[in-house]
């Protein structure tokens, strides 16, 4: 087949359109997705496609590409993003990944970071992880029914004798504002750094507020005690950053929430809620998502590269988790600033 890979503008309509078309195109295919976090660190976004010479596109993936001081550029498709296959017309086979490569080296690319699958030559795996599913197809009392009786069902009717009420923010400020605050409180609590409040408001300006996603934020006696970010896009409904104030799990603040959010992806036409990426080892957050009655699989990262990655890359050092849970609250904050444009 004489087709090549090549880089393309994600403003591109061909490239829109082919998202658009696509039955597994997720919400991170879409092209704000990716100019979201461009705009909030500078990076270089495109679409890396592989067209048949009359310019129709067969495959392709959005694409950021990373470049810091003293090391040599890379793809990333995509940073900061749960799961970003390739987008294929019919199998993609070995051919596809022959191509992608052949597009890393005429560029002076040292690898290309896929999260998703991908096989063929130069293609390494790069990391294992857990994602769970929800169908959306019944009726809402027979989604209802498929919840676990004592871990989920009862936790949400607890929640609403308690008088938990969420709703759907509609200003920036829901977003920057309240869950920000929930979100740093949360990262704190686990020793993780937090995303930078401009990442925060170009998600809002690119996907939240052209209507790619919503905050919902669950309240408890008129104050806010949890919310979450969903992304949509072609029928599919993304979990992808959840916070809450521990003071009031008592509640059960966030089984409202996600119910919450069920009832609303379905009246969105969703067909699929994903719970996000999980890591393998962290049994208490995948035990929680299989509770709601998901489809769990295993997702592998893949790397085109002549090399392997290399062993041992992990998280966050344990002393840096110390430092973030016991310092001040700005500490994550001043650590994310530091941090994440090097973590992509």
């Amino acid at each position: 087949m004489s087709v090549q890979a090549a880089a393309r503008s994600l403003q591109d309509p061909r490239w829109s359109s082919f998202v658009a078309g696509h039955p597994a195109a997720l919400p991170f295919h879409h092209p704000s997705w990716a100019a979201a976090i461009a705009a909030c660190y500078g990076f270089r976004a495109f679409a890396l496609t592989v067209d048949r010479p009359d310019g129709a596109i067969v495959a392709g993936l959005p694409v950021i590409e990373v470049r810091r001081r003293r090391e040599p550029p890379r793809w990333v498709s995509l940073p900061f993003t749960d799961t970003c296959p390739p987008l294929v017309t019919g199998a993609p086979g070995a051919a596809l990944a022959q191509q992608l490569d052949a597009a890393r080296r005429a560029a002076g690319i040292s690898r290309l970071e896929v999260r998703g699958e991908l096989s063929g030559p130069a293609v390494h795996p790069n990391g294992t992880y857990l994602t769970h599913e929800l169908p959306l197809t019944g009726s809402e009392r027979e989604i209802f029914a498929r919840l676990h009786a004592n871990q989920v069902r009862r936790n949400i009717r607890r929640a609403e004798r308690a008088g938990v009420t969420v709703r759907i923010g509609t200003a920036e400020q829901d977003l920057t504002g309240v869950f920000y605050r929930l979100h740093t409180r949360t990262r704190r609590r686990l020793g993780v750094a937090v995303q930078p409040l401009r990442y925060f408001r170009a998600l809002w300006r690119h996907v939240l507020q052209p209507g790619h996603g919503a905050v919902l934020i669950a309240e408890h006696d008129g104050a806010p005690v949890a919310a979450a970010v969903f992304l949509t896009s072609a029928g599919t409904c993304v979990y992808k950053y959840g916070a809450s104030d521990e003071r009031h799990w008592e509640v059960r603040p966030n089984h409202m929430l996600f119910w919450q959010a069920i009832r609303w992806a379905r009246e969105r036409g969703c067909r699929t809620l994903d719970f996000g990426r999980t890591d393998v080892e962290d049994r208490g957050l995948w035990e929680f998502k299989a509770r709601w009655g998901t489809d769990v699989r295993e997702l592998t990262y893949h790397l085109i590269a002549e090399d392997p990655p290399a062993a041992g890359r992990g998280g966050m050092h344990p002393g840096v988790r110390s430092i973030i849970r016991h310092g001040p609250q700005v500490v994550p904050r001043v650590l994310g600033e530091l941090l994440y444009r090097r973590y992509a």
